[in-house]
C-alpha cells in the first residue's frame, strides 16, 4: 500500500503571489497609506531625530509629466527614504513653480487663437487666468507624482504663487535694493523677439541653425601704423543682423596680423587684385580661400598692440553711417575662427558691450521688443532682423565692402518654449551686480565648502559663477512676482526706504503680488514721498529668482524644515538654473549657500541614446510603464542606473527591469513560504549556526555596510547590483539550493532546519527593509503578507542593526573556496543532465578530487549536501583523467558516478539504506515520527 507522505514535507506557504499584478494592487496601496495616514506617522515617529532636509526644487506647474519627472522625484523619494530608514527625520515638501513663461505662454496661445492681443486684457484678469492654470495642472501632476509611490506633504506644498510665497519673493528682492546690490542698466541681454521679453540662460536651448556668414572690409582711416594706411580691415561674422550696430573693432595685442595684397583672384570673387587687406597670420590662408583669392603675397607684419589708435570707418558712411570705428584691444579676441578681428557691435554681445564700455563707446539701441529696426536706424528701419541678411549683403555690395559670405551650420540659442532663434539685444533691465558687496567672491567661496555628487559639478558651478555678468532679473511680462521698485522720476535712482519695503510686503501678504496692480502707489509710499514723483516698475522678476528664493519661503519659514537644506538635487542643466540662483540668491543675502549638498542626475534618452520625441515615436511616459508595469519597475529602473551620468530607458530595458523586479519577488516569496508558522521559539542562538548559515549572516554584515555607504553617498547602482546578486546568485542559487531539503524534510526540532528558518526571518526582515525605498509597494505587500493588514506599514521600520559579531571574514575566505568546488561539481552534473544521463542531481554520487586547501575548507561540510546530490566523495590529489574540470577553477574534478540505493519517496534522496520500493530513509522516519 503506498503512503502519501507530502502531508508530511513542510512544503512553502504564502498568499504572496508569484504574478505581481502591480499596476492593480499598487493603487490600493496608496489608497491604504492614505487612510492610515503614513506620512503623518512617519512625521510623528522622527520627530525628535536629527533633520535630513531634501529641498524639492520646483517643476514648472504647465503639463502632464515625462520620464525626466519620474526619474527626478522617484531617485529623491529613494534617498528621502533611505535617509528616514537610517534614523533622520528625513520630511519632504514637494513644490511648484507657478509664474513666468511656460504658463503665461499658454494663457497667450489661447488669446492667439482667437486672434485676440494678449496686451489689450486687463492685467488682474490675465493673471488670473494664470493663476487657475496653474492650480488646475498641480492637482494633476501631484497625483501622478502620488501615483509614483512617493512620500511627501501633499497636502500642504509649496507654490510660488501664494501670498506668503510672494510676499517672501518681494522682500527677497528688496534686500539687494536696500544693501545697493540692485541697479537698473542697459546691457546687451538675451531676448526673445517672439516672446518679447528677456530670458535667462537657463530658458534657452541650442540647435543646430544653419546661418549667413560675411567677412567685411573696413576702410583704415587715420593710424600710426604705416603700412596699413592704403588697406582694409577685414572681420567676420555669423550674424549680419548685428552690422548696423558695429561700433568697433576689436583686435588682440598679442595676436600676429599681416598686410596682404591680392595677387589673382578666382571667378566669382568680390576680392580686387591689386588691394591690401589686413588679417591675423594665422588665419590668412582660411580667408582667402573663402574669398576665392587665387594667388596673394604677405608685404607686412605686426603684433596686434601697433594697431592702438587706429580708426576705421563703417562700410556704410555717407548713407547716415557718419561715424568713427575705432580699433580696440580685447581679450576675448582669437585665431580659432574668422579673420582675428572681431566685429563690435556693443548692443548685441556680452564681450562687445564690455570691451565697449572699457573704451567708453556708446551703445546704440538699433533693434525693438519684436525684432524689427527701430524707424531712427539708417537703411534697414522696420525690417525683422530674422529676414534682413539679403539686404544687408546687397548693401554691402552696392559700397564694394563685402569681400564674401558663405553659410555655416552651428548650434544657435533659441527659446525653449517658443523654440523661435534668440537675439542679443541692449534693453534698460535691472540687474543684481556681482561686484559691489562682493556677490561673485561669496558665491565661489560657498561653492568651495558646498559637497558635490559627482564632484565635477564644483568647477562647472564654479566657472559658471567666475565668469558671469550681472544677474539680470527683470523680464516684460505680466505673470509673475513684479519689481517691487519705485524710481525717482528726477534723479533716475531707486527708492530705498525699508518702510516702504515694508508695506509691499505686508499688502503681499494680505493679497498677493497682486496688490502691486490693484493698490494705489500711494498706500506703499505712506505720506513721506508723492506717488507724483515717482515711477512704479512694471516689470516682474525672473521667474529663476522666484525659484531661488525658495529656501527662504520653505526652508526658513516652514516649522517642519530647516535651513539649509541637506541637499538639493536635480538634473545636471540646473548648475545654470536652480542651484545657480539659490546660490547667487542666498549669498547675496545670507552670505552662504542655502544648500550643504548638490547631487546632480542626468537626462533620459530612449534605447539607441537619442533625445525623445513625438515625431520619432521614441517617447517613453510613466502613466505608459505605471498601467503596464507598476510604478516599482521604475524605481528599479533609477536604482539600477548610474544616475550621474544619461539614462536610457524603453521598451526592452522595462522588460530587462520586469525580469530584475521577477527575481528579487520571488526571493521575498521563497521566504514568505518557507517561514508559515514561523515563531520565536524556533529561533537558534547565533552561537548555535552551523557554518552556512554563519556565512550567510557574514554576507549581511558586508552588505549593509555597502548600503548605508550608497545611501549617505546618495549612488545606489553599485549596491542594488550587489543585492540583487546577492538575492538571485547566492540566495536562490546557493543558500536556498542547499537549504531546501533541510526546510522541506528535516524533523520540525532538528538544528538545521531551526538555523536555516531563522536565518530566512532574519534575511526577510532585513531585505524587506533594505529594498523599502526601491520597491515601496512591492515591500509593503510582502510584509503586510506576512504580519496582516493591521501590522504597521514596512516604511515606519528601520534598517536592521546588524550585530558586529556577525562578521567573519575567515569564514568567508573559507567558503568562497567551498562554492568554487560546488561550482565545479554543478557543472559537471549539469553536463550529465543535457546529456540524459540522469534527470535530478539526486541521482548522483560523484567523486570529487581536489587540492588541499580544498579539503581542509570542506572540513565538517557534507558534500553531498553541499551539492545536492545523494552521496558524494571528497579526494584529496590529482585530478584523474577524463574528469569533469573547469578552466577558471584550477586543479578539482569530478568523475560522475550514480547514486547506489533506493530511492527514499519522502526526501527524494537515494539511499543504500532505502532498500523497498516505496520506502523512506532513517532520516525521514524520524522527521514523521
Amino acid at each position: 500500500m503506498t503512503v502519501d507522505y507530502k502531508s508530511t514535507v513542510f512544503l512553502p506557504k504564502t498568499d504572496f503571489p508569484m504574478r505581481a499584478g502591480l499596476a492593480q494592487k499598487e493603487p490600493q496601496i496608496l489608497a491604504k497609506w492614505e487612510e492610515i495616514g503614513l506620512y503623518e506617522k512617519l512625521r510623528e515617529d522622527a520627530k525628535d531625530r536629527e533633520p535630513f532636509v531634501l529641498h524639492d526644487g520646483p517643476p514648472y506647474a504647465n503639463g502632464h509629466l515625462h520620464i525626466g519627472h519620474a526619474l527626478n522625484k522617484i531617485l529623491k523619494d529613494i534617498i528621502v527614504r533611505s535617509q528616514q530608514m537610517m534614523g533622520k527625520n528625513a520630511n519632504y515638501v514637494p513644490g511648484w513653480d507657478c509664474h513666468g513663461l511656460p504658463i503665461e505662454w499658454k494663457i497667450e496661445e489661447k488669446y492667439r487663437k482667437k486672434k485676440k492681443d494678449k496686451d489689450q486684457v486687463p492685467v488682474l484678469e490675465f493673471r488670473e487666468e494664470c493663476r487657475q492654470f496653474a492650480k488646475e495642472w498641480i492637482d494633476i501632476q501631484r497625483e501622478e507624482f502620488k501615483r509614483l509611490g512617493l512620500v511627501g506633504n501633499w497636502e500642504d506644498p509649496y507654490l510660488t504663487m501664494t501670498n506668503r510665497a510672494e510676499a517672501i519673493i518681494a522682500k527677497e528682492l528688496c534686500r539687494f535694493l536696500m544693501n545697493g546690490s540692485l541697479y537698473k542698466g542697459a546691457k546687451p541681454v538675451m531676448w526673445s523677439p517672439v516672446e518679447k521679453t528677456a530670458l535667462a540662460e537657463a530658458e534657452v536651448e541650442y540647435f543646430d541653425h544653419e546661418s549667413t556668414t560675411i567677412h567685411v572690409r573696413f576702410k583704415v582711416e587715420e593710424t600710426k601704423l604705416d603700412v596699413i594706411k592704403d588697406a582694409t580691415i577685414v572681420i567676420w561674422t555669423t550674424t549680419p543682423w548685428t552690422m548696423p550696430g558695429n561700433r568697433a573693432i576689436s583686435y588682440g595685442n598679442d595676436i600676429d596680423y599681416a598686410v596682404y595684397e591680392i595677387l589673382d583672384v578666382h571667378d566669382g570673387s568680390l576680392a580686387r587684385v591689386g588691394e591690401k587687406i589686413c588679417l591675423a597670420d594665422a588665419l590668412a590662408a582660411e580667408v582667402m580661400g573663402e574669398a576665392k583669392v587665387a594667388d596673394f603675397k604677405q608685404i607686412a607684419r605686426f603684433k596686434g598692440k601697433e594697431l592702438e589708435g587706429t580708426i576705421c570707418s563703417h562700410p556704410w558712411r555717407g548713407r547716415d553711417y557718419d561715424f568713427d570705428v575705432p580699433c580696440i584691444a580685447g581679450d576675448h579676441v582669437t585665431t580659432e575662427a574668422g579673420t582675428g578681428f572681431v566685429h563690435t557691435a556693443p548692443g548685441h554681445g556680452q564681450e562687445d558691450w564690455e570691451v565697449s564700455m572699457q573704451y567708453g563707446i556708446a551703445v546704440p539701441d538699433t533693434v525693438g521688443p519684436d525684432g524689427c529696426y527701430y524707424d531712427h536706424v539708417p537703411i534697414f528701419a522696420g525690417e525683422h532682423v530674422y529676414k534682413v541678411a539679403p539686404h544687408v549683403l546687397e548693401q554691402l555690395t552696392e559700397v564694394g565692402s563685402l569681400l564674401a559670405s558663405g553659410k555655416i551650420m552651428h548650434s544657435y540659442p533659441c527659446s525653449w518654449r517658443s523654440k523661435a532663434k534668440l537675439i542679443f539685444r541692449n534693453t534698460p533691465q535691472w540687474f543684481i551686480s556681482m561686484e559691489t558687496n562682493g556677490l561673485r567672491e561669496k558665491a565661489l567661496k560657498a561653492i568651495d565648502e558646498t559637497r558635490f555628487v559627482p564632484a565635477a559639478g564644483r568647477n562647472r558651478l564654479g566657472g559658471m559663477i567666475k565668469d558671469r555678468p550681472d544677474w539680470c532679473v527683470s523680464r516684460q511680462r505680466a505673470w509673475g512676482v513684479p519689481i517691487t521698485v519705485f524710481v525717482d522720476k528726477k534723479t533716475g535712482e531707486p527708492l530705498r526706504d525699508q518702510n516702504v519695503v515694508d508695506r509691499i510686503v505686508k499688502a503681499f501678504e494680505e493679497e498677493g503680488a497682486d496688490a502691486w496692480y490693484s493698490r494705489d502707489p500711494q498706500e506703499f509710499l505712506g505720506n513721506e514721498y508723492s506717488a507724483d514723483d515717482f515711477e512704479q516698475v512694471t516689470d516682474i522678476l525672473d521667474v529663476w529668482f522666484d525659484s531661488g528664493s525658495t529656501h527662504a519661503f520653505v526652508l526658513e519659514d516652514r516649522d517642519d524644515l530647516t535651513w539649509p537644506a541637506s541637499l538639493y538635487l536635480e538634473g545636471s542643466d540646473q548648475h545654470r538654473g536652480w542651484f545657480h540662483s539659490s546660490l547667487l540668491e542666498s549669498c547675496g543675502t545670507r552670505g552662504r549657500a542655502p544648500y550643504d549638498a548638490v547631487l546632480t542626475h542626468g537626462f533620459v534618452l530612449d534605447e539607441k541614446g537619442y533625445k525623445m520625441s513625438k515625431s520619432l515615436g521614441n517617447v517613453t511616459s510613466p502613466q505608459d510603464v505605471n498601467n503596464q508595469y507598476g510604478a516599482d519597475i521604475l524605481r528599479l529602473w533609477v536604482v539600477s542606473a548610474d544616475t550621474a551620468d544619461d539614462l536610457r530607458i524603453g521598451p526592452e530595458i522595462i522588460k530587462q527591469q520586469s525580469d530584475v523586479y521577477r527575481r528579487l519577488r520571488n526571493t521575498l516569496r521563497y521566504l514568505l513560504g518557507n517561514l508559515d508558522g514561523f515563531s520565536d521559539a524556533e529561533k537558534l542562538p547565533f552561537e548555535e549556526m552551523p557554518e552556512l548559515e554563519r556565512w550567510v549572516l557574514h554576507r549581511l554584515f558586508t552588505l549593509d555596510k555597502q548600503l548605508r555607504k550608497a545611501c549617505n553617498d546618495f549612488v545606489f547602482h553599485k549596491a542594488f547590483a550587489e543585492l540583487h546578486h546577492f538575492c538571485a546568485v547566492e540566495l536562490s542559487a546557493f543558500y536556498f539550493d542547499i537549504r531546501k531539503d533541510a526546510v522541506y524534510c528535516d524533523g520540525a526540532d532538528s538544528v538545521r532546519r531551526r538555523a536555516a528558518r531563522t536565518v530566512l526571518d532574519i534575511l526577510f526582515n532585513t531585505l524587506s527593509a533594505w529594498f523599502a525605498p526601491f520597491m515601496v509597494f512591492t515591500t509593503e505587500e510582502a510584509w503586510t503578507s506576512r504580519f496582516g493588514e493591521d501590522a504597521d506599514s514596512v516604511h515606519l521600520r528601520q534598517f536592521p542593526e546588524i550585530p558586529a559579531n556577525w562578521q567573519d571574514d575567515a569564514l568567508a575566505a573559507k567558503w568562497a573556496k567551498v562554492r568554487d568546488l560546488r561550482k565545479v561539481v554543478t557543472g559537471a552534473l549539469e553536463l550529465k543532465r543535457k546529456e540524459k544521463v540522469i534527470g535530478a542531481s539526486l541521482q548522483a554520487a560523484p567523486d570529487v578530487y581536489a587540492p588541499t586547501e580544498y579539503v581542509e575548507a570542506m572540513n565538517g561540510i557534507d558534500l553531498a549536501e553541499l551539492s545536492i546530490t545523494s552521496a558524494a566523495q571528497l579526494h584529496e590529489g590529482n585530478v584523474p583523467s577524463g574528469a569533469f574540470i573547469m578552466e577558471d577553477i584550477k586543479g578539482i574534478g569530478v568523475v560522475f558516478k550514480e547514486a547506489d540505493g533506493g530511492k527514499c519517496e519522502r526526501c527524494w534522496q537515494i539511499l543504500p539504506e532505502v532498500s523497498d520500493e516505496g520506502g523512506i530513509c532513517k532520516r525521514c522516519e524520524d522527521a514523521i515520527a
